[in-house]
């Protein structure tokens, strides 16, 4: 376990489970002492102390029982952390370059050289990258180069270590956050599409319910499934970016370098202890995939193996910092600058190493009211008021900054009597103003939980024959209001309307997040008291960075600020490389080129974007990626989620163990 996770990082905890069985469980059995006569009658300080083992918890046990109610149980992940890093650096050497490079030629060598070896390449997010960035006082962009040049650089990991075993390539999640995007709108596309021509009846049960809500923050993800299971049928069936990116990468990998997946390992560094739980889903395993390829040999694939997950190992922003310190490598000291020529392979597809690794960054014309946890719902709304001509947006503040509710309206459709507009309800104000679609933003577990409270379904009476109870619907109570106040004002009557507009079945898309703030305020992003250790607050200081006196929420501000000003440091970065390698960018702007401009026509041109994402480029990448792998776009991009039933309560003797323990050591935690 890493030993900078505490109790005091877990700033999304609701309240402890009492009723743990799993230590219990886990305990082994204690053997009597033989020198000890049971019917003797003695003093309790003549009782000698029993030394009783620890118990052991597994993130198995973890995730197959409900007894807690938190989101934050990475703390139980012992697997993955930055002494895990090492030790797999260490015991495994790198698969040589040279294979790596010319696998097209010499597939039969690569798969028979360097048995123990593996295929090292890691992910990074956008989050971790402002956040050191925000730490240090530079920009995200050379955060970015620091990161590199620690993972793959000659003066990064592999300086040290038994082999000398370093990453061969590093990935901005940024590159499957775009499918993400795209592939999250077409889901609501076609949920919003089939609801208004369907009945639910003829609804495909892999289609998610109105409202969909995001499925990429795992610890909303854990605390659905284990404790409100009636919110499972709304989440998104799409995976997050780091579980897109581990697809890709064992999936390319694997069939290109002809290595079974087990030879290629995964390191993600991520803003959040829970996606370590993500990474440990068997849902996110070679299982879902590997059917379809045929990597390896055919004896090989006939031989029974245990899952292989798509990404091996999770850190975060400051056990980073700690992987650089236990190498003794001064992180503040590697150089700002991008990976010498020397240093680059090029992914063994070409197509996907123009999509992952283009020589010019990608556009982030992303606005701050997006959010700092990849813009979901920013590229759905975007989505959708492309697809409405003379639509625009309506943004209503919730009770706190993070519940936003948005509503994209457009003019009233002509030839409509007020009868008609009076008998559609809320879909239509008194202005000449009418909704098409509606969503919302909902970060931090507070508004977590007014959310799924809303999605309760109706209870059922209690006597035989009677209705269901459930709230009045927005029509039934503005109705009333006119019959009751037949002289009530516009105004009067546009306030019930929002007063109602808690109707969460109105919404078609909801954003939600267990950290407040969003994704930049993680669990394992630096916080503000890291800042007095070392020199780090001196360095933050003299640049202008936090330095001392500064509080958590000034600091998430610096830190969102690294993130939003992403784009701002793109038109430097293709100059600065292009300095550095003009023959390596001449190469892949032009397979670029190719990629982008390849029998479509909504390529990099204005129509092609929608918020900064090419939309055609992005789809191109999916099919190539489905072809190439004979993997169904369904299958590499799409998961499933259940429902975590708990033991707790099954076993009665087992709970009352349990509360006996927990009564002896006052609460149990």
């Amino acid at each position: 376990m890493s030993a900078i996770l505490s109790a005091d990082d877990l700033n999304d905890f609701i309240s402890p489970g009492v009723a743990c069985i799993k230590p219990v469980e886990t305990l082994p059995l204690q053997k009597p002492e033989k020198d000890i006569n049971p019917y003797e009658v003695t003093t309790e300080d003549q009782i000698p102390a029993q030394k009783h083992a620890p118990a052991q918890i597994s993130l198995t046990d973890c995730l197959a029982c409900s007894g807690c109610v938190t989101s934050a149980e990475a703390v139980l992940v012992s697997l993955q952390s930055h002494s895990e890093v090492l030790n797999t650096l260490d015991a495994h050497p790198s698969i040589p370059k040279q294979y790596v490079a010319g696998a097209s030629s010499e597939e039969e060598e690569l798969g028979n050289d360097a048995s123990q070896g593996k295929v090292f390449v890691a992910s990074v997010s956008p989050q971790v990258r402002a956040s050191i960035a925000a730490t240090y006082a530079i920009s995200e962009q050379r955060a970015g180069w620091m990161i590199d040049q620690l993972l793959s650089g000659p003066s990064g990991l592999g300086s040290g270590g038994s082999h000398g075993s370093a990453f061969t390539w590093v990935v901005d999640t940024n590159a499957m956050r775009e499918a993400a995007l795209v592939l999250g709108a077409d889901e609501i596309t076609t949920s919003t599409s089939s609801s208004a021509a369907s009945t639910s009846s003829s609804t495909s049960p892999s289609q998610p319910k109105k409202p969909i809500l995001t499925s990429a923050c795992p610890g909303w993800i854990c605390y659905a499934e284990k404790t409100h299971p009636h919110v499972l049928p709304h989440l998104s069936r799409l995976k997050s970016p780091q579980a897109l990116t581990g697809t890709l990468l064992k999936t390319v990998l694997s069939q290109r370098l002809h290595v079974p997946p087990d030879r290629i390992w995964h390191l993600a560094v991520m803003p959040c202890f829970d996606k370590k739980l993500e990474a440990s889903r068997e849902e996110l395993t070679d299982v879902y995939w590997r059917h379809s390829t045929s990597s390896t040999s055919s004896e090989q694939e006939q031989e029974p193996r245990p899952p292989v997950r798509d990404v091996d190992c999770v850190i975060t922003a400051r056990e980073l910092l700690m992987l650089a310190d236990t190498r003794g490598i001064s992180f503040p000291s590697l150089p700002q600058k991008p990976l010498p020529k020397s240093s680059l392979i090029t992914f063994p597809d070409s197509t996907l190493d123009a999509y992952l690794f283009p020589r010019k960054r990608r556009r982030r014309n992303q606005d701050p009211t997006a959010g700092p946890s990849g813009g979901y719902l920013h590229h759905v709304l975007q989505t959708q008021l492309s697809q409405n001509p003379n639509s625009k947006l309506q943004t209503t503040r919730g009770r706190n900054a993070d519940v936003v509710e948005y509503a994209i309206t457009r003019p009233r459709s002509h030839g409509l009597t007020d009868e008609i507009v009076e008998a559609q309800g809320d879909g239509r104000d008194e202005e000449g103003e009418e909704t098409i679609f509606k969503a919302a933003r909902y970060y931090g577990f507070r508004n977590i939980q007014n959310l799924v409270r809303k999605l309760k379904p109706p209870r059922p009476r209690r006597l035989p024959g009677a209705a269901a109870v459930s709230r009045p619907s927005t029509k039934l109570a503005i109705s009333s209001l006119k019959s009751a106040v037949p002289s009530a004002s516009k105004s009067t009557t546009a306030a019930a309307a929002t007063a109602n507009s808690n109707n969460i079945s109105d919404f078609a898309y909801v954003e939600v997040m267990a950290c407040p703030g969003g994704c930049t305020n993680g669990g394992g992003q630096i916080k503000v008291d890291d800042l007095g250790l070392g020199d780090r607050s001196r360095e933050g200081k003299e640049g202008g960075g936090a330095g001392v006196g500064v509080s958590q929420k000034e600091w998430l501000a610096k830190v969102d600020e690294a993130y939003f000003s992403m784009s701002d440091s793109s038109s430097s970065s293709s100059s600065d490389r292009d300095n550095d390698d003009k023959d390596v960018a001449a190469e892949d702007a032009m397979d670029l080129d190719t990629v982008v401009g390849e029998g479509m026509d909504d390529g990099l041109d204005e129509e092609g974007m929608i918020g900064g994402v090419d939309v055609g480029g992005v789809r191109r990448m999916l099919k190539h990626w489905s072809e190439s792998t004979g993997v169904g776009v369904e299958e590499l991009c799409f998961t499933t989620f259940r429902e975590v039933r708990s033991d707790v309560g099954q076993n009665g003797g087992a709970q009352d163990r349990v509360v006996e323990l927990a009564g002896r050591t006052g609460g149990g935690w």
